[in-house]
């Protein structure tokens, strides 16, 4: 089920997330999230599936950019576990997600993918994101160069 994360969940996101970011290149950052920083996130637009006690997966959405023109855009996070994948479970955290946005006034959900993460690009045109953009080479991780896909979609 979809709830709203809490700092008892903060171990356990951070096991999610800091996978993705050991082992892959669907997100730049190279150094680990702390708990700490987690705990401050988890206080405001972050959702958790649960399963019977235990978080599969989360997604969040933020700022897409600082300033009052972009008030009305966000961007979303989100990571699913692996033995959560496939099972419609980040579907129904997007659809939750694009909702929660919408009742606050939001007008647009981007994601910005890693371009040679078919499954996230996907992923997100399942979800109804569509591509505007393709920035080449704006990432690097592992010495490698990557670009980064913006899609989005209108709420």
């Amino acid at each position: 089920m979809i709830r709203p994360a809490s700092t008892a969940d903060v171990p356990r996101i951070a096991a999610i997330w800091n996978r993705v970011i050991r082992e892959s290149s669907a997100i730049f950052a190279s150094e680990e999230r702390s708990e700490d920083e987690i705990a401050r996130l988890v206080q405001e637009d972050f959702w958790v599936w649960d399963e019977d006690g235990e978080v599969l997966g989360f997604d969040r959405f933020f700022p897409f950019r600082a300033g009052d023109g972009y008030r009305h855009t966000v961007e979303h996070t989100i990571i699913l576990a692996p033995q959560a994948q496939g099972r419609g479970i980040g579907r129904r955290l997007v659809e939750h997600v694009a909702a929660a946005a919408r009742a606050k006034g939001k007008h647009s959900l981007w994601a910005a993918v890693a371009g040679e993460n078919t499954a996230g690009l996907a992923f997100h045109a399942a979800c109804g994101f569509r591509e505007y953009g393709r920035l080449p080479e704006v990432g690097r991780k592992f010495d490698r160069w990557h670009d980064v896909v913006l899609m989005g979609r209108f709420l």
